[in-house]
């Protein structure tokens, strides 16, 4: 018999835990696939997981420091993305992967993409960003976000993003006074700047799509 796919969603105090595992089990039932999802903070779950999962929501500071403050958790989740495992951060979580964040002063995060997470310079729009806005896919064809539909939307609730990245990072971007990074990927990590979770069919397709993704490179 063919063992589950597991999943771990991190559990380190910094977003919706229970709404992003729940997503993550209607994504394996969307993509057919039989999967055990644990949500945890144990390094040695973390290495055995399948795919990662990292949920965020708040200051990139707090989230860095509640992944500090589980002895070897960050180190288990760089190890495992480093020797392939694939991995997908939401919202804070996505900008974790950046090399460093800018809010409440200088934070480094995983560096697994060039750029810093800034403020967000819209001085004519409200902020935080918060609602559903449009994705506009830069590389339709990568299998994380292929047959997302005409014109597909997702949740943002945001004040900081992601600058000075690659352009072959950017899977999607969004229009908030300019464009903003909304779906990027370097080798088997992947975040998203919106909520998946909270993204009804589109969120729920991505993660269907990081389910059954087996990435051509690594990191």
């Amino acid at each position: 018999m063919t063992q589950p796919l597991s999943i771990a969603v991190i559990d380190y105090e910094g977003g919706n835990l229970a709404s992003a595992a729940r997503a993550a089990v209607r994504a394996s039932e969307l993509a057919g696939l039989a999967a055990a999802v644990v949500v945890t903070n144990v390094p040695s779950e973390v290495r055995r997981a399948d795919r990662i999962i990292l949920p965020g929501q708040g200051a990139f500071a707090a989230c860095a420091q509640g992944l500090d403050a589980t002895p070897g958790l960050k180190d288990a989740i760089a190890g495992a993305v480093e020797a392939g495992t694939p991995f997908l951060g939401i919202c804070v979580g996505m900008q974790l992967m950046a090399e460093r964040g800018l809010e409440h002063g200088v934070t480094e995060g995983f560096g697994w993409i060039r750029g810093e997470i800034a403020p967000m310079d819209v001085p004519d729009l409200r902020l935080p960003q918060m609602g559903w806005n449009e994705l506009a896919l830069t590389q339709p064809e990568h299998p994380l976000v292929r047959g997302l539909g005409p014109a597909p939307h997702g949740y943002f609730v945001h004040s900081y993003a992601l600058r000075n990245t690659d352009s072959d990072t950017l899977l999607a971007t969004t229009e908030y006074g300019g464009a903003v990074p909304a779906i990027v990927c370097r080798g088997n990590a992947a975040g998203t700047q919106f909520h998946v979770e909270k993204s009804q069919t589109v969120g729920l397709k991505i993660l269907a799509n990081f389910l059954a993704w087996e990435p051509e490179e690594r990191l």
